[in-house]
């Protein structure tokens, strides 16, 4: 079979104003990227069509550390039920290049379900995230010379909350000393990177509706405390215009289209392990618009992509998913049941029967959002028709939950018709219920953490460093104890240890920082020794990615 990048370059694709006019986009609100990529301005949203259309979300079980195939079964859906006769819309997260160049060589659908123009998604695509990363370093730069000009008048922070980012794997960035030289350099401090999905500009982008709406949001932006424990704002320099201005683009949504010319929103890029990992709100809404069948995914496993997605994403903008999808692949299920990691490729009933533990529990979580579930079953050329058998019967005997095969990565949308099937057929006859949420505004921070840790990840005992702890003070003093949380933590166990794949339940988890968004509105609490700045393996895609003869390789 042909390298994703060869079958994304091989696709005849369609000129992207004849996407956008096929779903009835008026071209005034249009921008052309090219002839492939367009952006298309937030006016074009219809909360009236909204209404009338279906939320299908697309998550998964805990995932291998090459993934599990999400965007892949979430492009597959669409191209399938396109091919059934539905009109389906894509709303999609953007790839970041630090993965792209690190583990994964690109995050755009793999083999025949591919948003395209792919090498564009995967790369520098409408500068979205450059236009994030600039925004956020603009804001440290500033916040520098601002303490730098007015110490003279008496003006500190005793602590500065504010980092940096960069859209790359950059361990050595974690923490560093900045100022070092001539007073001339300003103050010398220590700071550090993140990677720019879990910027909270990032957060800001997926959760703002409108240019105002965004403005306000960068103006909340806390920077740091002074040492009467006075918050300082983004606002507090009169700076927020000026933000605003760098991400003005960036806030349209990018429509693409599929292999089959399905056409697809995808819009910022949250991690779903350190940040919301869901696509944007203006986003999710503009598939909603022009389809009938409007497909989105969550980052990572059920257990932080989906709870994330309920708990912040829907809270904030009113949507109630119709259908969830579970995606499970034998090589998860393996690593699950304590196959080892080298071996999970090979045959093994026994090794899936052991790792079904962890489907289990991640329906039990998503019916705990009184959500109807099914189950995609990404196919990989390995599986055999026993194994994917142990699965199907497990899911349709034991859990009373649908399954279907999706084999789009080799077939297309012809691979996804019973995935397709079974969505529409569930949805018009069991669809999800109201949307119940795990913990309400209204509780304390401690108690939305512990509701989350024991409700969802099966913690027995949560416990508070001393940083977390003043971070709660301060908190309450700020009158934001409303705010939803944020948790990040490993996507590979339901626990805070990467490494232990089995069934963790009464683990107990540490809370060590809490960090503030409050622009985003949100509580980003820091579970056990996850890293907001991730480190390149020891031989990194970027090993792979080349450009010959004038076209790109590499990008798997």
């Amino acid at each position: 079979m042909k390298t994703d990048i060869e079958i994304a370059q091989n696709t005849k694709l369609k000129n992207i104003d004849e996407i956008a006019e096929g779903i009835e986009i008026d071209e005034k609100y249009i921008e052309l990227y090219g002839r492939h990529i367009a952006k298309v301005s937030t006016s074009a949203i219809n909360n009236e069509k909204i209404k009338q259309h279906h939320l299908v979300l697309v998550t998964a079980i805990s995932p291998t550390k090459a993934g599990i195939g999400k965007t892949t079964v979430s492009v597959g859906l669409a191209l399938g039920l396109n091919k059934i006769g539905r009109n389906a819309v894509l709303a999609l997260r953007e790839p970041s290049l630090g993965p792209c160049f690190g583990m994964k060589g690109g995050a755009a659908g793999g083999g025949y379900a591919q948003v395209l123009p792919m090498e564009k998604i995967n790369l520098h695509f409408t500068g979205d995230f450059h236009a994030i990363t600039s925004a956020h370093n603009m804001i440290a730069a500033l916040l520098d010379n601002y303490i730098y000009q007015h110490a003279s008048e008496g003006f500190a922070l005793k602590e500065i909350l504010w980092k940096r980012v960069l859209d790359i794997n950059d361990r050595s960035l974690r923490n560093i000393v900045t100022g070092i030289g001539p007073s001339s350099n300003g103050l010398i401090a220590e700071s550090g990177f993140d990677i720019t999905p879990a910027s909270e500009i990032m957060a800001i982008m997926c959760f703002a509706t409108s240019i105002d709406d965004l403005k306000r949001r960068i103006g909340n932006i806390l920077l740091g405390f002074d040492y009467d424990n006075n918050p300082f704002y983004v606002k507090d320099m009169k700076v927020e215009g000026a933000i605003t201005v760098l991400l003005k683009d960036a806030l349209n949504p990018n429509l693409v289209q599929t292999t089959e010319n399905t056409p697809a929103f995808i819009h910022c890029g949250p991690f779903g392990n350190i940040a919301h990992g869901c696509n944007s709100i203006v986003g999710t809404r503009m598939a909603l618009t022009f389809g009938d069948y409007a497909i989105t995914e969550a980052g990572f496993g059920a257990d932080l992509g989906a709870e994330k997605f309920f708990d912040i994403k829907c809270r904030k903008a009113s949507l109630n998913p119709s259908l969830t999808v579970l995606v499970v692949t034998l090589q998860a299920l393996k690593m699950h049941g304590s196959v080892e990691y080298e071996h999970i490729k090979e045959p093994n009933a026994e090794g899936i029967k052991a790792g079904l533990w962890n489907l289990d529990k991640h329906v039990e979580n998503l019916r705990k959002f009184n959500q109807t579930v099914v189950v995609a079953f990404n196919k990989y050329g390995g599986d055999t028709d026993e194994e994917i058998d142990i699965v199907r019967q497990h899911c349709e005997q034991e859990l009373k939950v649908g399954f279907a095969v999706n084999n789009a990565f080799v077939e297309g949308g012809e691979g996804a018709r019973e995935l397709a099937s079974l969505v529409v057929e569930t949805i018009e006859k069991n669809p999800s219920g109201k949307l119940h949420k795990i913990y309400h505004s209204h509780d304390t921070v401690v108690e939305k953490i512990e509701k989350v840790a024991r409700e969802i990840y099966g913690a027995g005992r949560v416990t508070f460093a001393k940083k977390a702890k003043e971070q709660l003070k301060h908190i309450e003093e700020m009158a934001i104890e409303h705010f939803p949380v944020c948790i990040a933590k490993t996507q590979y166990s339901f626990s805070t240890n990467a490494k232990a794949y089995g069934p963790t339940d009464g683990f107990e988890l540490e809370i060590k920082d809490i960090v503030i968004n409050s622009g985003a509105e949100m509580l980003v609490p820091i579970a056990g020794s996850i890293l907001r700045m991730p480190g390149l393996p020891k031989e990194p895609q970027a090993n792979h990615i080349d450009i010959e003869n004038d076209r790109i390789v590499g990008l798997a």
